[in-house]
């Protein structure tokens, strides 16, 4: 027994030690010079770029080589901002298939006050494996209910999930769907589901109107201290949502839910919003456009959604929005594949989106959505040093990344894979048989 004991302590955390130690990161000065630099938005440009204290200082030709900065030669490499996956479940969970490791959906129907910041996991597995594709930044958000709780904007780099936060928290809610369940589920006629639906809408109507009361009733007490209210944590974490402070990110998809959603969006006067998910806006792309509602799209390598369509349907769905004039982002909506956003936005860009916007896709537009454009997005002096060097183009799966900074920390591109890989590329000592 204690044999047995001994082993499997080796086994697990031996293997800890060998592949589990991801070397740290270390910030300071640096130069990055003869780099291409894809500042995404204001074109490519040639020369050197300064990190000094977290921040971009200096980009260009004429960018000077500050005294005691350590260089680094970027000849034949492009500088990118860091990717942003606009929808993930990373850092929240482990194995989808072992629950106890599951993290991202909470029991009940009305959990608005539910953070999903509270719930990550720093030391993910999945986190650098991540960032070795150029993915710095994502949003993580809570599954599961009509408002599962408050996603939250992090980067992938930290001990703590509040070293994490890079300061953007939206309020999530699954629109009421008129579709059916799935292949082994109840095959309910349409005025079954019309009906449940109506259900659902008319609850939904009834938690805007609480939470909008409560809203009132708040902001009354607190300019007359003779007005009590009594605390109500799902109301209270609704209250933001409801005076325009706080994003309400609506997943929605089936082109008929997402026709209703815009209606509902507009009775309810609602400003601060974003669509999330949208695999049928193609259907309904010119009504999207109209709204003026921006979305977060994705997955995009996924099947599509009616047995009649077209099999590239989830590809083009980006580029089909795009050109209809809406204002998109693109998520992965994964967990454990997160590393796959760049190609994602390749797939969209290759079925009609462009190269140019599938980049923007993933950069500068979450960044506005998520109102940190300031800091994150495009390389531009004065914003967060989160970047990195590639040897080629950022959505092409042959890409290398060789360097990578998040917030001016240059984070090692080491991971669990490969840490793996270079221990059984050489196997020492081999076997004989």
């Amino acid at each position: 027994m204690k044999i047995k004991f001994l082993s499997i302590f080796l086994l697990v955390f031996g293997g800890v030690t060998l592949f589990g130690q991801v070397a740290k990161p270390s910030k300071g000065t640096y130069a990055l010079t003869n780099a291409s630099i894809q500042t995404v938005t204001k074109g490519l440009v040639q020369g050197t770029l300064v990190i000094q204290d977290g921040k971009i200082t200096a980009l260009g030709a004429s960018a000077a080589v500050p005294s005691g900065a350590q260089v680094i030669d970027c000849k034949g490499l492009t500088l990118y901002p860091g990717l942003i996956d606009g929808g993930t479940q990373l850092g929240l969970v482990e194995i989808e298939a072992v629950d106890v490791t599951n993290d991202d959906d909470e029991v009940g129907e009305l959990t608005p006050q539910v953070e999903a910041l509270t719930a990550v996991n720093p030391n993910a597995t999945a986190i650098p494996v991540t960032r070795v594709n150029g993915v710095t930044t994502a949003l993580v958000a809570p599954t599961g209910g009509r408002f599962p709780g408050t996603a939250s904007l992090i980067n992938l780099v930290g001990y703590t999930p509040n070293q994490m936060y890079a300061g953007f928290r939206g309020m999530v809610m699954n629109f009421p769907t008129l579709g059916r369940s799935g292949f082994f589920g109840p095959q309910r006629s349409e005025d079954e589901l019309k009906k449940e639906q109506e259900k659902a809408l008319t609850r939904l109507n009834e938690i805007w109107e609480g939470a909008k009361l409560y809203a009132k009733i708040d902001s009354a007490a607190s300019k007359n201290a003779e007005i009590k209210v009594v605390y109500n944590p799902e109301m209270a974490a609704l209250a933001p949502v409801i005076r325009g402070q706080m994003l309400l990110m609506i997943e929605v998809n089936r082109a008929e839910d997402i026709e209703g959603a815009i209606k509902w969006v507009e009775s309810k006067k609602i400003k601060r919003v974003v669509f999330t998910g949208v695999a049928e806006g193609w259907r309904v792309a010119d009504k999207l456009a109209k709204a003026k509602i921006s979305v977060i799209t994705g997955p995009i390598v996924a099947l599509p959604t009616r047995s009649s369509d077209r099999y590239d349907k989830a590809y083009a769905n980006a580029g089909l929005m795009h050109k209809a004039g809406v204002n998109l982002a693109i998520r992965t909506y994964d967990s454990e594949n997160v590393r796959n956003l760049p190609f994602s936005a390749g797939f969209a860009a290759a079925y009609g989106l462009g190269k140019e916007q599938a980049l923007k896709a993933i950069t500068i537009i979450p960044a506005e959505i998520f109102g940190v454009a300031d800091k994150l997005g495009s390389l531009e002096v004065g914003k967060n040093a989160t970047l990195f060097a590639s040897t080629g183009d950022a959505l092409d799966t042959r890409n290398q990344i060789k360097y990578l900074f998040i917030d001016g920390w240059q984070v090692p591109l080491d991971s669990r894979h490969i840490q793996l890989y270079n221990e059984f590329l050489k196997r020492s000592p081999g076997l004989d048989k």
